[in-house]
């Protein structure tokens, strides 16, 4: 009995070795990030923008195009879905600087009030940032004061990102539909 223990000790190594082996395969396709090579060996920051959101709904030069119509006997316009491309400026005025667009797609998601899905992208287009997105994500009761959604990921220089925005319209005009929301963005990014 003695003489089969270290063959007993050597096969069960063995068989260890084997399954955990087996168990850590992943087919080849993971593998351990390198930090540094993906911009995030930095310190996370946090970064405030405030940017106003142009959505043009009507006139020569719409910035939001419905593309799915609301149901018909809606009171809140369900249904509907809409691609946007709408200027990101500086001050609330379309005339002031241009920094980037809001680009993706709002729906009405809501039977009982006015509450948009968002998912679009704010790409940015000018100074350090330029090239730079933050993604949002959420649910946007249009006629509350204040309506929070999050940020969920961003590129470039948003590698990474997570947040939220605050958004506040500054000016609706019910005869054209058109709006220009104040946007709030905190975000977490290297």
């Amino acid at each position: 009995m003695a003489r089969n223990f270290p063959t007993l000790v050597t096969h069960f190594i063995f068989v260890s070795v084997l399954i955990a082996s087996a168990l850590a395969d992943d087919g080849g396709f993971v593998r351990t990030a390198d930090r540094k090579l993906l911009g995030i060996d930095r310190k996370e920051k946090l970064s405030h923008f405030k940017l106003y959101w142009h959505d043009i709904v009507g006139g020569r030069n719409p910035t939001a195009v419905p593309v799915v119509m609301p149901s018909k006997n809606s009171s809140t316009a369900f249904g509907m879905i809409s691609v946007i491309d709408d200027a990101l400026t500086m001050g609330p005025e379309l005339s002031s600087k241009t920094v980037g667009r809001a680009q993706g797609f709002y729906s009405a998601a809501s039977q009982q009030e006015v509450g948009l899905l968002m998912a679009m992208n704010f790409a940015f287009m000018e100074g350090k940032y330029n090239g730079s997105t933050i993604t949002i994500l959420g649910r946007n009761t249009v006629f509350s004061k204040v309506r929070e959604m999050p940020v969920i990921g961003g590129s470039g220089l948003f590698r990474f990102a997570r947040g939220y925005v605050q958004a506040k319209t500054h000016r609706y005009d019910p005869a054209t539909g058109d709006a220009v929301v104040e946007y709030n963005c905190y975000v977490m990014h290297y």
